[in-house]
This record gives C-alpha cells, sequence and structure tokens, in this order.
C-alpha cells in the first residue's frame, strides 16, 4: 500500500520497526521499559537538493539516532521524517 505523502527535498519518510516485547533470554519487557526503535523501512523519498543526490530509496532498512526525526501519525500507522543526513546506515 503506497503513503500519500510526498518528503520534500532531502527528507525521508520512514516507518518505524516495533519495539522488541521480549529479550533474548524470553523475559517480557513492559511498555513503560521499551527502547524507542532505532531502525525502520524506508517508505518515500524526497527528490534531493540541487548538490546533493538521495542516497537511500523506498524499500530500505536504515538505522537512525535515537532522537533523529519527528514522529508522525497518518491513517492510524506512526512514521518517522527526518533529513538524509540523520540515517546512520542502510542494513
Amino acid at each position: 500500500m503506497a503513503v500519500n505523502i510526498k518528503p520534500l527535498s532531502d527528507r525521508v519518510l520512514i516507518e518505524p520497526q516495533e519495539a522488541e516485547t521480549k529479550t533474548a533470554s524470553g523475559i517480557i519487557i513492559p511498555e513503560t521499559a521499551k527502547e524507542k526503535p532505532q531502525q525502520g523501512k524506508v517508505v518515500a523519498v524526497g527528490n534531493g537538493k540541487k548538490d546533493h543526490d538521495m542516497t537511500v530509496k523506498v524499500d530500505d532498512i536504515v538505522l537512525y539516532g535515537k532522537f533523529a526525526g519527528t514522529e508522525l501519525k497518518h491513517e492510524g500507522k506512526e512514521y518517522m521524517i527526518m533529513r538524509e543526513d540523520d540515517i546512520l546506515a542502510i542494513v
């Protein structure tokens, strides 16, 4: 399903992955202790700037900083919108 949000300039729209609900050893993590996800799937990409082409593309899985971007809700889903410079790596 395509999202009808088109990021401008060098911005990227990301769908964050769900926070872990269990540790590797099987301990259930309560809602209040869950870490904010720092990985997600690129849903939409802007056109870039005049002197900067975009590196990421739709469907890339990326890592980003804990406090990067702006959270937004659209049609009941959570998204992050951030500048491409805030993305740390493509997985």
